[in-house]
């Protein structure tokens, strides 16, 4: 989430939406955990205190870490239950890890009138079907370039392979980050499926690694990658759609392209820590979160992509566009890094980055 720093300087905040009407609950406190830094300001700033005033339930913002980091400390906290927070974003993997060991409250979905307009791949339910987290916030990965040195956008992620591009890409460096498997799979195999098999995974990966001639830089640092495209000095990779475009917008020679194949989506996810003793509360939080007013909210004060229909938004198409796009995204397998996630981890360096 470190690339949600450039935004700090954005000129992002609007007029906030009118509280929409939902469930109140007694006078309370809701400890609610976001990633730290930009997003838990944003959070304090533009959505908690509507909350409140829609529905008695004062919040505790708390910053927690990334990755495996939280799930540990919740991990750990519930087994003398306590939650260091009630509510928590949470990254996917970390999330599914959750999930099977069984970290995550139930949720009661009859009371969550507005989780009904998430798509399926936002609502997270156990084995037994019982609902226990849904999308909070989503994000795009596309394919961008530095228009001085492309004077037209590419309209695949084929561009990623073509000779003329040599030394020319920057690429996240981790397969989990990353999903160039994803990518590949989509582009040149028809879609995903050809990953839930070893065997599959591995054929995806001979095709990736015919990129590596073309890649200047394998980046961790996202500032880093951000200002060799900014600059030209590599001007093609992959990114995230919300900065590449903002940056577009203060006058960088940057652009954002969704593919034809699509761009990826990847998000953050709200659960409850089973040791909980704010069910009910929490459930409402998560409720009004999932209202098209408040995703619309969040677009344009914190640069997410809404995790509702468009057409449920009153978003303009100016708005949308500089979060999200019509396409159809491609999903991340998140379930094959948890699974197979030391195998992938040793071939991806063996045969990508190494």
């Amino acid at each position: 989430m470190k690339r949600r720093e450039f935004l700090v300087s954005a000129a992002l905040g609007t007029a906030a939406l009118a509280a929409p009407t939902v469930l109140r609950a007694a006078s309370s406190t809701l400890k609610v955990g976001t990633y730290g830094g930009y997003f838990k300001d944003s959070f304090d700033k533009f959505i908690y205190p509507d909350f409140t005033a829609a529905t008695g339930i004062e919040v505790e913002s708390i910053a927690e870490p990334t990755g495996e980091a939280w799930l540990v400390q919740l991990s750990q906290a519930a087994r003398a239950n306590q939650a260091p927070a009630d509510v928590s974003m949470i990254a996917q993997l970390p999330r599914i890890k959750g999930e099977r060991s069984g970290l995550w409250a139930k949720l009661d979905a009859d009371k969550m009138s507005n989780i009904s307009a998430l798509p399926d791949h936002f609502v997270h339910r156990y084995e037994d079907g019982s609902v226990y987290g849904t999308g909070a916030v989503s994000w795009y990965i596309t394919l961008v370039t530095n228009t001085d040195a492309y004077a037209d956008a590419p309209a695949s992620w084929k561009a990623l392979w073509d000779p003329a591009n040599k030394d020319k890409l920057g690429l996240m460096s981790l397969a989990t980050n990353s999903f160039l498997l994803e990518i590949t799979a989509t582009t040149y195999f028809g879609g995903t499926d050809i990953l839930k098999t070893e065997e599959g995974i591995l054929k995806v990966m001979d095709k990736l690694a015919e990129v590596k001639p073309n890649v200047r830089l394998w980046y961790r640092d996202e500032g880093q990658f951000q200002q060799a495209l900014e600059t030209g000095e590599i001007p093609m990779g992959e990114y995230y759609h919300d900065v590449t475009s903002l940056a577009a917008s203060q006058g960088k020679p940057v652009r954002s392209t969704f593919p034809d194949e699509g761009a990826v989506l990847d998000s953050g996810s709200w659960v409850v820590s089973k040791a909980s003793s704010a069910l009910e509360q929490s459930q409402i939080f998560i409720d009004y979160m999932a209202q098209p007013e408040i995703q619309a909210k969040l677009s344009r004060n914190v640069g997410t992509a809404p995790t509702v229909p468009r057409e449920k938004t009153d978003l303009t198409d100016e708005e949308f566009a500089a979060v999200s796009s019509d396409k159809q995204p491609i999903l991340p397998l998140y379930d094959i890094y948890v699974d197979r996630g030391d195998w992938i981890n040793q071939k991806w360096s063996e045969m990508i980055t190494g």
